[in-house]
């Protein structure tokens, strides 16, 4: 009798529609989260396939700081109209508004922190009982804490030392009322594994994560897009650089990095011989402490 072993890609591929379809079984109101970036974008490939050619048992849910790259949102809304899918965008700006959060102030301030107040909002607003995240275990200490099924209290509140053990491909699914689970297919996937995944199925992602000379400054050691609301500081200056995006997030807090891959082959090239993750290298808001993502996904953060 022949025997058929699964590719390294397409065991993560089976591995994480089976935890979606798992998901969707469990739970009654759950969401895909849903930034534009590679990961949310892979995962909504993973869905359709799970799931088409019925609609996905679940809406997009975005939330938008209102200071996010023109590109990403272009390509959401795009993606979303393609596909005839559902799109909740939960703002930070209507969250200032409502006096909810306080918006910092001065030339370093970002709206990326008063993420966790709208998401939880949001979630409380709808009733969703699960939220699909495309955060991965490489990526960060504090996401190498998370279970594939990682509960949250009825304050959305994460408490790392207090989880559910999972075993084998066993997910424990209940919940009582108020809490919800966050919920991460992706987490047994690396960056080299999302790029060389897109690859391979051809999944079409923003210009922003290939090289292509860009308008750029300076700070803190690393290079950002400008933008209206970001104010340059004494002695900075906007110059013009190749570079590429490994992430793509909040602006005020998402640099980029120096880079000729200007294709699929050179960016995987590019991430096999990178020595620091994605956000270690261009996310600002993680270096204001050694446990600064971790004190935030406490709190609700993604």
């Amino acid at each position: 009798m022949p025997s058929y072993q699964l590719s390294h890609l397409r065991a993560l591929e089976a591995e994480a529609i089976d935890i979606l379809r798992e998901m969707a079984a469990e739970r009654e109101r759950p969401a895909l989260l849903f930034s534009g970036g590679k990961d949310s974008i892979v995962l909504l490939h993973l869905s359709l396939k799970a799931f088409r050619p019925a609609r996905l048992p679940y809406p997009l849910l975005h939330v938008d700081t209102g200071h996010n790259f023109p590109e990403t949102i272009e390509f959401r809304d795009r993606k979303v109209a393609e596909l005839g899918e559902r799109l909740i965008v939960g703002s930070v700006q209507r969250s200032i508004d409502e006096g909810r959060v306080a918006e910092e102030r001065g030339p370093r301030a970002s709206r990326n922190r008063l993420q966790t107040t709208t998401l939880l909002d949001t979630i409380a607003e709808h009733g969703f009982d699960a939220c699909i995240g495309g955060a991965r275990r490489d990526e960060e200490r504090a996401r190498a804490k998370e279970r594939i099924f990682s509960h949250r209290d009825e304050f959305g509140q994460w408490d790392p030392k207090n989880q559910r053990p999972e075993l084998w491909s066993l997910y424990n699914g209940r919940l009582r009322r108020g809490e919800h689970f966050r919920v991460f297919p992706l987490s047994n996937w690396t960056e080299l594994d999302v790029w060389q995944y897109v690859k391979q199925e051809g999944i079409e992602l923003p210009d922003l994560y290939f090289a292509r000379r860009r308008q750029v400054f300076r700070r803190d050691g690393m290079l950002y897009s400008p933008a209206p609301f970001i104010p340059l500081l004494p002695g900075e200056s906007v110059f013009e650089e190749t570079v590429r995006f490994r992430t793509i997030g909040d602006m005020t807090c998402t640099g980029a990095v120096k880079s000729d891959a200007t294709d699929l082959d050179m960016v995987i090239a590019e991430v096999a011989s990178a020595r620091v993750t994605e956000r270690g290298a261009t996310r600002a808001d993680d270096k204001f402490s050694e446990a600064a993502m971790e004190d935030r996904k406490k709190e609700g953060y993604f």
